[in-house]
């Protein structure tokens, strides 16, 4: 793209070089990450125009779409000419995205290991910068029913109802669990709190007769299993 059209509205470029018509005339694929933020924003500031600021957007991050992703809308408001409609639209596509992502791994219908179910929870909870826990609901053949979030907290931690978790349980005629929560700080170690909620759930299957078959911290890449460590 010439860089002389850069401090220009997207208007007064050559049609050549405008997203929009970009996309319509060679597909949605030619586009790089900025021109198709371009598009989410519409327009720029008075120095720069959308493609100008979405590359510096994505400078900021290192071009990476997933630390994009994790910006909030007043993170992303701290950019000039960036406001709050725009911001929102940016991390609504953003998390359009992340489901998409999150459909894939639907195709796994039975959970056969711990990395299955990391395979699950990964793209859903793997990258938040605040806490989440989820549960995997499985029949007897171990096939994913439903997967449901109980609980969100902050940066630390979040709490978790026993009894919210069974009565959600028995909704689905569940006859496994799998309780997953992610680690903000990157940590794979579980903490005391972990260790007593795994129990408490551990304990309040064995009466139900409904099994906890484990309990997963995870992390953007990778996670930690009780029932791998024995723990459980």
């Amino acid at each position: 793209m010439n860089e002389l059209n850069s401090s220009f509205s997207i208007k007064e470029w050559s049609e050549n070089d405008r997203p929009r018509e970009k996309l319509i005339a060679k597909g949605k694929n030619v586009l790089t990450d900025a021109e198709l933020i371009a598009i989410l924003i519409g327009s720029g500031n008075r120095e720069e125009s959308a493609v100008a600021l979405s590359k510096r957007i994505l400078a900021s991050v290192n071009h990476k779409i997933n630390t994009l992703s994790k910006l909030s809308v007043k993170q992303l408001m701290d950019f000039k000419g960036i406001g709050e409609a725009k911001a929102i639209a940016i991390v609504a596509a953003l998390e359009l995205g992340r489901r998409r992502r999150d459909e894939h791994t639907l195709v796994i219908p039975k959970i056969t290991c711990s990395k299955d179910a990391f395979n699950l929870l990964r793209p859903i909870i793997g990258d938040l910068e605040h806490e989440e826990f989820w549960i995997l609901f499985l029949n007897n053949a171990n096939k994913v029913i439903q997967k449901k979030q109980i609980s969100v907290g902050g940066k630390t931690e979040a709490l978790v109802d026993v009894r919210i978790v069974f009565r959600s349980v028995l909704e689905y005629g569940a006859t496994g669990i799998i309780i997953g929560h992610n680690h903000p700080s990157g940590a794979l170690h579980p903490s005391h709190s972990d260790k007593i909620l795994t129990q408490k759930l551990k304990e309040a299957g064995f009466t139900l007769d409904i099994k906890l078959l484990d309990h997963l911290i995870i992390t953007e890449k990778s996670y930690f299993s009780f029932a791998d460590e024995a723990i459980l």
